[in-house]
Order: structure tokens, then sequence, then C-alpha cells
């Protein structure tokens, strides 16, 4: 049923079918890694403009890829004169707007 509301125009579709599509495409589209990482807790590594990185669970997210994040680990490299520092923080609860976002990966399972 999803698929086929996927084929017509959004401005159609009932405010229920328009529901039902996003869930769809949550469970089932470029956004369900995103969806599985919350589900089942697995952390994620998040590639942002300003260079940094992020490792960190999902808590919550949404189509513009704004999310809440839990037990954060945030890693950068500062260049002072000659010298490369390698930099991380740690931030328990964090809200990251969706614009910032390059790439979302899930991490590697042992």
């Amino acid at each position: 049923m999803s698929s086929q509301l996927s084929e017509r125009p959004k401005h159609e579709l009932s405010k229920a079918e328009l529901e039902e599509l996003e869930e769809f495409e949550f469970k089932h589209g470029p956004m369900s890694l995103i969806n599985d990482a919350m589900v089942t807790k697995i952390p994620v590594i998040i590639s942002l403009r300003n260079n940094h990185k992020i490792i960190a669970r999902v808590k919550a997210f949404d189509r513009h890829c704004n999310m809440v994040l839990e037990n954060v680990k945030e890693l950068w490299t500062e260049k002072k004169g000659k010298n490369i520092i390698n930099r991380e923080r740690f931030i328990s609860k964090l809200f990251l707007r969706g614009d910032s976002v390059i790439v979302v990966l899930k991490t590697p399972v042992d």
C-alpha cells in the first residue's frame, strides 16, 4: 500500500496517508539506517560540515536529519603552528541540526 502512495503526488494524499508514507520511507528509504540505529541503539558516526566527527547513539530524528543524540563523543583536529592536535570531548545529550550533517554511518560491529 505505502509503495503505491509514493507514486501519487503528495498534494493528493490525506494527512493519514502522508503519515503512512513518511513511516514507510523511514523504514525502507535512506532514513532507514538512522531508524535502525535508533531502534537497536547502535552508535553511529556522523561527519559534519565543520570537519568534526561525532560518535553517538540516536535517540530521535526527523526527515530533515535533525537528531537528538546521547553519549556523544565529538572528534576534531586543530593546527597549532606545525603541530596537529587531535581533540575530543564528551557531551551527554545533544540536539544536532540536520543542515550540518554530511553523512551518517553505522559503527562497525565487533
